[in-house]
C-alpha cells in the first residue's frame, strides 16, 4: 500500500533552503518516491490551517518511506532544512479499497 509524506514548511531563509530543495529529489527517487506536490500556491477552503510550503511525496510503502527518511543521504541534508525553515512532517498510509 502506498505511503505518503506530508510536510508543511515555513521557509525562513530561502537562499540557503534552496540547497536542500536541489539535493532532496535524488534521495527521494533512490527510495522509489515521487513528488505529488512540491510547494506552489494553495487555498485553505475550510477551517484553520497555516498553509506554508506544502509538500506531498508518495512512496511504494511505509517501509520505503521510513528507509528514505532514515537514510544517510537524507540525514546528511536534513540539517539544511532544520536551519532554514520550520517544518511539520507526517507519515500517512494510503487507502486500500477492499473492492
Amino acid at each position: 500500500m502506498p505511503a505518503y509524506l506530508l510536510a508543511n514548511v515555513r521557509v525562513t531563509y530561502p537562499e540557503a533552503y534552496a540547497e536542500y530543495s536541489r539535493k532532496v529529489p535524488a534521495t527521494v527517487a533512490a527510495h522509489g518516491g515521487r513528488f505529488l506536490v512540491r510547494g506552489g500556491p494553495g487555498e485553505v477552503v475550510e477551517g484553520e490551517f497555516s498553509l506554508q510550503r506544502l509538500v506531498i511525496i508518495e512512496f511504494p510503502d511505509r517501509d520505503r518511506l521510513r528507509a528514505w527518511y532514515d537514510s544517510p543521504e537524507y540525514q546528511a541534508i536534513l540539517p539544511i532544512r532544520h536551519a532554514n525553515g520550520v517544518s511539520t512532517m507526517v507519515f500517512l498510509d494510503g487507502y486500500s479499497d477492499p473492492h
